[in-house]
């Protein structure tokens, strides 16, 4: 089992505003481990913080936070979105994918463009993850 390598961490306002720089940072980062799988990493950690800032259900104020994590094990680029929970408690894929829609298509993404992911929720809200293989 390898050690995994935290190769940068953020918490973002849960606003659409915070997509772009979701991912602004990560191409930043991989630009810097000159990660081979740029775009679709880029690609998906945008679906998973727009899902967050859209379903995440935040326990004070106006607006919660996102946290995106990003790490290395050598082998594979872990991925974090972490929200404050959602009030539907299981994530869904949808059976069918209308290429024209402009939402509905997140998970759909990371499930087919990703090498593993999952997701779990505690007290502390909801993390959803992804790998890519290099």
């Amino acid at each position: 089992m390898r050690t995994m390598s935290l190769l940068g961490a953020v918490d973002l306002p849960a606003r659409t505003r915070s997509v772009p720089i979701a991912r602004a940072f990560v191409r930043g980062l991989l630009d810097v481990a000159e990660y081979p799988e740029i775009d679709h990493v880029e690609l998906l950690v945008s679906e998973l913080v727009a899902n967050a800032v859209r379903y995440s259900h935040p326990t004070w104020g106006e607006c919660g936070l996102v946290r995106l994590a990003v790490s290395d094990n050598g082998h594979a680029l872990h991925v974090e979105v972490i929200d404050e929970g959602s009030l539907s408690r299981i994530p869904t894929i949808p059976a069918q994918v209308d290429p024209l829609s402009e939402s509905g298509r997140g998970l759909w993404l990371v499930q087919e463009l990703s090498s593993d992911w999952g997701w779990n929720e505690d007290e502390a809200g909801r993390v959803i993850w992804f790998d890519v293989s290099r």
